[in-house]
């Protein structure tokens, strides 16, 4: 008759055994009832019990939800806080208007109430000005890219600014400095044109001041103009390019 031989449950035994992990999650009666069986060594235990707090670390790991993911990054739960972030990282370095930000909000899936509240407080500290945009913005666009007011218009109408506000900003350009400043352009033009036919020319400096927004009428009065100051014929070019 063979007989059984007990084995003796220690974390010193020969160094084998379950590790410190797996003996200090087991109450002392468990201890006791770890027997390896026949043909295993009491190195699998071992194995046994760092594979299973591996597995626990990797669950706790692995449990967060989002929310608890953002607020880990900082991120505020507050709608009416993460709008007022929002807009002022817009903000920084460049003016927008109030339907741009506006948009930003919505696109970010912000609440509109706390999209209002935000904005509205904005307006109230000067953070949001449309009018001080629109009167930055036709300085800029007029002096440093030539755009006429129509054009200007069809710009500040597409950003969201007020008509009102638009008509005050676009008011700033008489139709003499227009003209001014579509003079500058065709002699800007004019030189890249010579060696071209007539009416080519005409077409491609027209052509330039009517992207610009400037009337049919005016871009071809001063082209003509320009044209003569070259000693060009211009006889027949007063009719519509």
């Amino acid at each position: 008759m063979t007989r059984r031989t007990e084995w003796p449950v220690s974390a010193t035994d020969h160094g084998a055994g379950p590790g410190p992990e797996f003996a200090a999650g087991h109450t002392a009666e468990s201890e006791g009832a770890y027997e390896p069986e026949a043909g295993h060594g009491t190195g699998s235990g071992a194995g046994f019990g760092e594979g299973a707090d591996r597995r626990a670390r990797s669950r706790s790991r692995s449990s967060g939800s989002p929310s608890s993911s953002r607020a880990e990054k900082g991120e505020p739960r507050d709608p009416v806080e993460q709008a007022r972030n929002i807009c002022l990282r817009l903000l920084t370095g460049t003016p927008r208007t109030r339907k741009q930000l506006a948009d930003a909000l919505r696109k970010r899936e912000i609440p509109d109430e706390a999209a209002e509240e935000v904005l509205s407080r904005f307006e109230d500290v000067g953070l949001i000005d449309d009018a001080a945009f629109a009167d930055a913005w036709v300085e800029s666009r007029h002096h440093g890219r030539g755009l006429a007011r129509r054009a200007l218009v069809r710009e500040l109408r597409t950003k969201g600014v007020d008509s009102a506000v638009i008509d005050e900003a676009v008011g700033q350009l008489d139709s003499e400095q227009e003209e001014a400043t579509a003079r500058e352009l065709v002699a800007r033009k004019l030189r890249s044109t010579r060696g071209l036919e007539r009416d080519k020319r005409l077409r491609r400096l027209a052509g330039m001041l009517a992207r610009k927004g400037y009337g049919e009428g005016m871009a071809l009065r001063v082209v003509r103009q320009a044209l003569e100051e070259e000693g060009e014929d211009t006889e027949g070019l007063d009719e519509p390019f």
